[in-house]
């Protein structure tokens, strides 16, 4: 008879031989399918990270319905915020107060909202460059139908009602004056 003990993240599992079959015994759930073991997986990563001054600025502002970027070495503004310029890797640490609205560079319709997502009936997918700013965000608008929104379409931001500090303080775009 051969017995080997593994004992890993408070788990500790018996195995040996017995008539050519492998016996397990241990603080794990676990079963014997025919000559096969199987035992559950949990991935998990049970932390939280913090945010940084950078993403903790950016995040209080959203929650005080204020939008901020930060402005690179090439004077472009990102929104959201960069940490670090893009073309020299360094800290950014210029702040730009934008405006509420933008302009739809790109959109997508989602006919059938699935849950988790921000709307439940039908809206846009759109990146949408904030005036003021120069790099576009992904967000939803809530257009009513496709027929509503185009390229060039002015937005502006609907505030959630609910606003803890997020990037789901904004609850979603409305369409400005119908689609250009």
């Amino acid at each position: 008879m051969w017995s080997v003990a593994i004992s890993a993240f408070g788990i500790s599992i018996r195995t040996r031989w017995r008539d050519k079959k492998l016996v397990v015994s241990g603080t794990t759930s676990h079963a014997m399918v025919g000559d096969v073991f199987v035992a559950p997986l949990e991935v998990a990563y049970p932390y939280k990270r913090t945010v940084g001054t950078l993403l903790s600025r950016f995040f209080t502002s959203l929650s005080e319905c204020r939008l901020e970027g930060t402005r690179g070495s090439d004077g472009r503004v990102y929104f959201p915020p960069a940490e670090f310029d893009p073309l020299t890797g360094a800290q950014l640490s210029e702040w730009v107060s934008l405006s509420d609205t933008g302009t739809v560079s790109t959109w997508a319709w989602q006919a059938t909202p699935v849950e988790g997502q921000p709307l439940a009936h039908p809206f846009a997918w759109a990146l949408i460059t904030i005036d003021g700013a120069d790099v576009p965000m992904l967000h939803a608008v809530d257009a009513g139908s496709p027929e509503n929104i185009a390229i060039g379409t002015k937005v502006k931001v609907r505030w959630a009602e609910d606003r803890p500090g997020g990037v789901t303080d904004i609850a979603c775009f409305d369409v400005v004056g119908g689609a250009s």
